[in-house]
């Protein structure tokens, strides 16, 4: 998490909470960019402006009954999450329809057609294992989170953030493997 996209302090939030537009825009411009990188991670790239959207309505919604137990931009997060693994449950989606990684994650295009060809097969990968378990590798790999943090966004706890950050890690190399990458 970048320290300016938790420039949002707790009167602005508590503003919001009880529906003031020009804090609400402020949270919105602070995080609308996160929001959509995480829902076109989860969800693709074809629904991820819906779901950002419906996102940001539910935040709005459920602004009042946070409680600063714990950090904005974690509990948003965790929310942002929650709405985009909804959408896939209420579309009946399976994980290979969604764009895991950006390849900006990965290797620029430009590079050499290694990198091209190692970006397109890890991507590959990514969409082969389960949407929990590739969220929880993305926001530890990706986003850098703590497992404490990762726990709370996805709501287990720290030691199970390990085991299944572990698994995801097996379960990543064995579609790599599966798809002709070399160890």
């Amino acid at each position: 998490m970048s320290s300016d996209q938790e420039s949002v302090d707790d009167e602005i939030v508590r503003r919001a909470a009880v529906g003031d537009r020009d804090a609400q825009r402020e949270i919105y411009e602070v995080f609308s960019d996160r929001v959509y990188r995480i829902t076109r991670r989860v969800v693709g790239e074809s629904d991820a402006s819906d779901v950002a959207q419906e996102a940001f309505l539910h935040l709005f919604a459920k602004l009042p009954s946070f409680r600063f137990e714990s950090a904005f931009p974690t509990w948003l997060h965790r929310l942002v999450v929650n709405e985009s693994l909804q959408h896939l449950r209420q579309r009946g989606r399976r994980v290979r329809n969604t764009k895991p990684l950006l390849e900006q994650d990965v290797a620029r295009p430009e590079e050499t057609s290694w990198c091209s060809d190692a970006a397109e097969t890890l991507t590959k990968a990514m969409a082969m294992i389960e949407p929990e378990l590739r969220l929880i590798f993305q926001l530890k790999e990706v986003d850098e989170l703590s497992y404490a943090q990762i726990g709370e966004i996805v709501g287990i706890p720290e030691g199970t953030v390990g085991s299944r950050l572990n698994r995801a890690r097996r379960e990543l190399r064995d579609q790599l493997l599966k798809l002709g990458w070399e160890q």
